[in-house]
Formats: structure tokens, C-alpha cells, sequence
């Protein structure tokens, strides 16, 4: 591993677990047995490292849509629920960090990382859109049903954890039928098996 990716990692880490602004850079340095000054040889800011942690999980979820399969839109959304709760069980702490600890970038980064948080929430709500569009999906407002999908989605970085009683696949198979039957896909119907 690379010491900028080293950095990345550990900074993850820890502002997940601690919090951006209660992650001091001295401890940064610590816990990477660096002398604080040494530290910025490889990197500007603490800012600088709460935007790159956040690119680097966007870049994640974004790499999920960009891999969804052709074909119908159920399979699409079961597609794209499994990677999204792939890249948050094998990315927690940058994930935490995405979901959480971005609101504490300066006006102009914060603007970058909303962006890119509403690319992906775009890219989901096309997916859900052109389910509706071919009929395989009955909501009444797709921007609603976007939002309350992502909500229950993203909420599981708070709970999930490797060793719970649940695996990743059957999370991820019971999340998929529960997103489905909220867009109006019944167990076993002509869409698709839910």
C-alpha cells in the first residue's frame, strides 16, 4: 500500500470513528507513526483527505451503476442494491464518511462532494424511472421512491456489521425483495421473481 494510500485508509478509519473534527492531525500522524510535519509531505490539508475519502467511496457507488446489467428493470435494482450494500460492508469507514462526516467540507469542496452525490442519486433515480417507463414498476412520484430507497439503503453503514447474524448475500437478498415489493413488484411476477 502506498503511503498517500495508507494515509486515506487510516484517515477513513478514524474520521468514521471518531469524527472529522474530532480527528486531530497529530493523531493522524500517530496512528501512522509519522512526526506530525512529515505527514504533509504527502498531503496539503485535513480537508484535502475528507474530500479524497469521499471521492474514493462516490467512485465506488458510481462503479455500481456503470456495472448494472442490461435487461429488465428488476434485475437492474436487485443488481443495484446488492453492489450498493457491497461497497458499504467492504468500504464501512469511507462509507460512514460519505454518509456522514461530508457536511464538514468548506462551501467550495462541499459543492464537489454534492455533486457527486447527486450523480449517483440521478443514476439510481433513471434506473427506477425506466422501470416505471416499461411498466415494470408502479410508484406515483420516482423521485420519492429514489429518496426512500437510498434512505433505507445508506442507513445500514449505522447497523451492518460482517459478523451479525445475517451475511452479506442474505441482507442483500432480503433488501432487494423489500426495495422491489416498495416499488410495486410482487413476489414471483411477470417482472421478474422478487
Amino acid at each position: 500500500m502506498e503511503r498517500r494510500d495508507e494515509i486515506l485508509h487510516v484517515a477513513g478509519t478514524l474520521f468514521s470513528q471518531r469524527g472529522y473534527h474530532a480527528t486531530s492531525m497529530r493523531e493522524l500522524a500517530r496512528h501512522l507513526n509519522l512526526q506530525g510535519g512529515s505527514l504533509y509531505a504527502h498531503i496539503q490539508s485535513k480537508e484535502e483527505i475528507l474530500l479524497e475519502v469521499v471521492r474514493q467511496a462516490a467512485e465506488r457507488f458510481l462503479a455500481v451503476l456503470e456495472s448494472l446489467p442490461e435487461g429488465s428493470p428488476v434485475d437492474r435494482v436487485r443488481a443495484l442494491v446488492k453492489g450498493h450494500l457491497r461497497v458499504i460492508a467492504e468500504e464501512l469507514p469511507r462509507a460512514t464518511v460519505f454518509f456522514h462526516e461530508w457536511k464538514h467540507l468548506s462551501p467550495s469542496l462541499l459543492e464537489e462532494a454534492k455533486a457527486l452525490r447527486r450523480r449517483y442519486e440521478e443514476g439510481v433515480q433513471g434506473v427506477i424511472q425506466q422501470g416505471v417507463e416499461k411498466g415494470a414498476f408502479r410508484v406515483e412520484n420516482v423521485r420519492l421512491a429514489t429518496l426512500f430507497i437510498l434512505s433505507a439503503l445508506n442507513w445500514t453503514y449505522q447497523w451492518y456489521r460482517p459478523d451479525g447474524p445475517l451475511s452479506l448475500e442474505e441482507l442483500a437478498e432480503a433488501y432487494a425483495r423489500l426495495v422491489l415489493r416498495a416499488l410495486g413488484v410482487e413476489e414471483g411476477g411477470k417482472d421478474g421473481e422478487a
